[in-house]
């Protein structure tokens, strides 16, 4: 699928001058920053309009004055994500969203479930979180969409992050279908299938693929979860969603962004030429442009997407860039390499997509992840200001996502003491247990994360000595958030 430039383009200028007329909150914000609509006439003009986000846009005026008209009346898709703060916000979401999302695991179900151009009874197990949260609700909506469309043999279960209820499915539902889609945060879906093993599961029985969403992992992850599953394909067994509360599914990693990360890692140099000095290993998903079209401005993304709440270059808070195919292409032949021969190789000929990429690799805004969900700096530094724990702690930790040798995913919390402070055991537990308490008190993310994979959710704590230059150097400011 080739997408023409000026038709992007022109698609992205057309609804851009439908919210400038009529959403409230957008007219305003136009007229605030001195922004005649009416002269934004090319692809160039576009790129002078102000970004908006969350916090400045979103936040800041009424709910009724985002959506169009006005008017929130109509069918809206409500779904939840926490701020900084822990506050939740409410998106809301068109249908004509939800069917763009099933478009991406269409993708899906012809590179990964067909078979001689049919598809096989396929079990599909949704592991998010089931709620308010967007990630379970809609891919419920894309499976049952594109198997009503195309009239094909899938079965849906949706039992969330209930490791008992998909532990049973495994053993009791699944032996019944030639397929099983595991689905749900890239973690989550890890411990699955290895406490699968000591529930007695026979997991190698059962041909499973993966959708994944939420944060970026490593090809190391992808390979672990290939192996312990007794599945080989790793090009066509994923789905890998880059998607948002905020407008849904964006973009997704495919067997062609697979390919380019796996050449990236044999070739430092096509690296670097792809995505720069990056420490960290990105996620390089597909977009449709007339879905989700994205620019890359000063290594932040930003989007403008059509939807009950329109967002028009939004400043989403992630870091990475944006290519056409073409470009990919240029950038791998000037190191000899032919997308096409390579995907040859490894038998992904047919599913080569010629849809543009995005790559994200980390958030902008001062967060980091735990199996999906975020966790953010203010909570951690708000449970340390218990009075039990004020005659012993500064207030100042650094806190990063780790992965142990095992691959499982914890959060690595460094934290200072006060001059004179003893590190003991029996001070890190009850730092650890402040910090648990009120994050499950705060975070209804991280209550129903912990609620269900109990003592995993704990951050494994180190104390240290007043002033230790590594983390916590006198007359700087603190660094919250280690990426």
């Amino acid at each position: 699928m080739i997408f023409g430039l000026n038709k992007v383009k022109k698609i992205s200028c057309i609804f851009f001058h439908k919210a400038a007329e009529e959403v409230p909150a957008y007219k305003d914000f136009l007229k605030k920053n001195s922004i005649d609509h009416k002269k934004i006439k090319s692809w160039k003009d576009f790129q002078t309009i102000p970004f908006i986000n969350k916090n400045d846009y979103l936040k800041k005026y009424p709910r009724e004055m985002l959506y169009y008209n006005g008017m929130i009346d109509g069918l809206n898709i409500f779904t939840s994500t926490s701020g900084t703060t822990g506050e939740p916000f409410y998106f809301s979401r068109s249908p004509q969203v939800s069917w763009q999302s099933s478009i991406f695991h269409e993708f899906f179900v012809k590179y990964s479930l067909e078979n001689n151009g049919k598809v096989e009874p396929t079990l599909v197990l949704i592991a998010f979180g089931m709620g308010v949260w967007i990630g379970g609700l809609i891919t419920f909506q894309a499976f049952e969409q594109l198997a009503l469309r195309n009239n094909y043999p899938i079965s849906i279960l949706a039992p969330g992050v209930n490791k008992k209820e998909l532990f049973y499915a495994l053993r009791n539902l699944a032996p019944n279908f030639k397929n099983i889609v595991i689905v749900g945060y890239p973690p989550f879906v890890k411990d699955l299938l290895d406490e699968a093993r000591y529930e007695k599961i026979e997991i190698d029985k059962l041909n499973i693929k993966f959708v994944c969403a939420a944060e970026t992992f490593t090809e190391g992850f992808r390979d672990y979860l290939i192996k312990n599953s007794g599945n080989g394909n790793l090009y066509r067994n994923f789905l890998h969603v880059y998607g948002s509360a905020d407008i849904g599914s964006m973009a997704a990693e495919m067997p062609t962004g697979v390919l380019i990360k796996r050449l990236c890692l044999e070739n430092k140099e096509l690296f670097k030429d792809i995505f720069g000095d990056l420490n960290k290993f990105p996620t390089l998903a597909q977009f449709d442009p007339t879905f989700v079209n994205f620019e890359e401005v000063n290594g932040e993304i930003v989007l403008s997407g059509n939807n009950n709440m329109p967002l028009i270059r939004y400043a989403i808070g992630d870091r990475g860039g944006v290519y056409t195919f073409d470009e990919i292409e240029k950038k791998l032949l000037n190191h000899r390499i032919n997308i096409w021969e390579e995907a040859k190789k490894v038998g992904i000929e047919k599913f080569i997509s010629k849809l543009p990429f995005v790559y994200v690799y980390e958030r902008i805004d001062m967060s980091t992840t735990l199996y999906g969900i975020n966790i953010y700096p203010q909570l951690i530094r708000d449970s340390l200001l218990h009075e039990d724990l004020q005659k012993y702690v500064t207030g100042k930790f650094t806190l990063s996502t780790n992965f142990d040798d095992q691959q499982n995913q914890f959060l690595d919390l460094h934290i200072e003491l006060k001059k004179g402070a003893i590190i003991q055991d029996h001070l890190k537990n009850m730092i650890c247990n402040s910090i648990v308490d009120f994050l499950y008190k705060y975070s209804s993310e991280y209550k129903e994360l912990k609620d269900h994979i109990g003592e995993k959710a704990y951050p494994r704590i180190t104390l240290w000595n007043n002033g230790e230059s590594d983390y916590f150097k006198p007359g700087i400011k603190q660094k919250w958030i280690k990426k």
